[in-house]
């Protein structure tokens, strides 16, 4: 059976760098780094006192005060950056999407991060807990909140796989589409963790940079003087559509999307293959998907933690 063929037709970001697709652009192209020392707690007992946070997103621009009292900053992200995505692909008005066809997978590694320790908190010193903590914490609340602020009536879900968990959502929606369960799904990815647990749990782990003289330097993937991973934040969102669906509308198309491949090691908790075993697996079976030979890829954007 003939692939039907999937392209992106929006795009949406809140990011450390700007809270919208050109704004981060325009800081990625100007070479900016957002790594900084963290201000918006304190940081005098922990070993890493930077991150990449967020520090200027204004959530009443995108909803209500009452709705944001209910969500987590992960959710806050996710339906800020999906809006744009959806609105890049179909205007404010949504015209030329239909809603029972579309469907939404957004990922996160963690959830309501800050949402879930201060509940715990809350819940010791004072006995209870909000009726919103649940709903605040669960990875596939950020899915459910884009389908319902929205009505997209599709497929509706969360991946969940670590760092990788984006890029599962993108396959993930591909294959969706491809074997007709939908014309067109919003995926995406969404994290909150710049947190004071957030970081004491990565430290705990000797995973972060501890660079704290020079943040703006800290992230070193490739260089023998690596020392750990700058902590970050934001959200990002695709409109992942049909082709045929899309220039039926004459939609604008950025991209193709033409194959993916998924792995893993099978072989430690956090160390890779000592072969690279599940990246070779992955890179092959993604160009068996796509039809393609190495010889006509042209860009690699590696997975480089710094660890």
């Amino acid at each position: 059976m003939s692939k039907r063929r999937i392209v992106v037709t929006g795009m949406g970001a809140v990011t450390p760098l700007g809270n919208d697709v050109p704004s981060y652009f325009a800081g990625l192209k100007a070479g900016h780094s957002s790594s900084a020392t963290i201000k918006h707690f304190d940081t005098s007992q922990l070993k890493t006192k930077f991150a990449c946070a967020i520090t200027d997103f204004e959530p009443t621009d995108h909803m209500s005060a009452r709705e944001v009292r209910r969500l987590d900053l992960c959710s806050l992200y996710a339906i800020a950056a999906s809006d744009e995505a959806l609105y890049d692909a179909y205007g404010k008005e949504l015209s030329g999407l239909n809603k029972l066809r579309t469907g939404v997978i957004f990922a996160s590694g963690i959830g309501g991060f800050k949402t879930s320790a201060d509940g715990i908190v809350t819940l010791f010193k004072e006995g209870h807990m909000s009726p919103f903590y649940i709903p605040k914490i669960i990875v596939d609340i950020s899915a459910g909140l884009i389908s319902i602020r929205h009505g997209l009536l599709g497929l509706n879900f969360a991946t969940v796989s670590a760092c990788a968990s984006s890029n599962h959502a993108l396959i993930t929606g591909l294959d969706f589409i491809r074997n007709g369960r939908a014309d067109a799904i919003v995926v995406g990815g969404s994290e909150a963790a710049v947190t004071y647990v957030g970081l004491n749990g990565f430290s705990a782990m000797k995973a972060l940079s501890t660079r704290n003289d020079s943040p703006e330097t800290a992230s070193r993937p490739f260089d023998k003087g690596r020392d750990g991973f700058v902590m970050g934040e934001g959200a990002g969102s695709l409109v992942l559509e049909e082709l045929s669906c899309a220039q039926a509308r004459g939609a604008r198309i950025y991209a193709e999307v033409v194959g993916g491949g998924m792995s893993a090691d099978a072989y430690h908790l956090t160390a890779p293959h000592p072969e690279g075993l599940g990246a070779i697996n992955a890179m092959q079976w993604a160009l068996e998907d796509a039809c393609i030979q190495p010889d006509v890829v042209d860009y690699i954007n590696t997975h480089g933690t710094s660890t």
